[in-house]
């Protein structure tokens, strides 16, 4: 458990799970880009649940909105869901082993992912299939190296 926040290990995270989550990726795989935001939300709701909440989530949500060019709120609304639903379960979190993390987070980034998916359906979106999850399968495997690599980095400058 980490008792130490680096705020700008969590600034820069942040800015840097924003330019992913909109820079280009091989258009043949732009259907496994990971839910780069999702990944971070989940990780700070996790470790700094007192600093980093549902409130922040959502408003980070919203600016994806605006940079992916995506109805207001859908974002928003999906990231607010990821936040509540690991603040519900960030004590048990801690107990589990990375794989069992992982786990959460293909089952996390999922839901984000139907909800987005959902709210673009109910918009006129023309996405068939369940192609959209891909991300949550990414995502999961992400985490096995994301988590450890964030956890050193805000050991070391926090």
């Amino acid at each position: 458990m980490l008792s130490i926040i680096s705020y700008p290990v969590m600034f820069l995270s942040i800015l840097l799970a924003l330019v992913a989550s909109i820079s280009l990726f091989p258009q043949g795989w732009f259907e496994f880009r990971p839910e780069w935001l999702a990944l971070v939300v989940f990780y700070w709701t996790y470790r700094a649940p007192a600093q980093f909440g549902i409130l922040t989530a959502w408003v980070l949500g919203l600016l994806l909105d605006v940079l992916e060019a995506t109805p207001l709120g859908v974002n928003g609304l999906a990231m607010a869901v990821v936040a509540f639903l690991v603040l519900t379960v960030h004590q048990r979190l801690r107990m589990f082993p990375l794989i069992q993390q992982s786990i959460i987070v293909f089952l996390l980034v999922g839901i984000n992912q139907m909800l987005v998916h959902f709210i673009k359906q109910i918009l006129g979106a023309e996405t068939p299939g369940f192609a959209y999850l891909w991300p949550a399968v990414t995502s999961a495997g992400l985490w096995l190296v994301l988590c450890p690599l964030l956890d050193k980095l805000n050991l070391k400058l926090g």
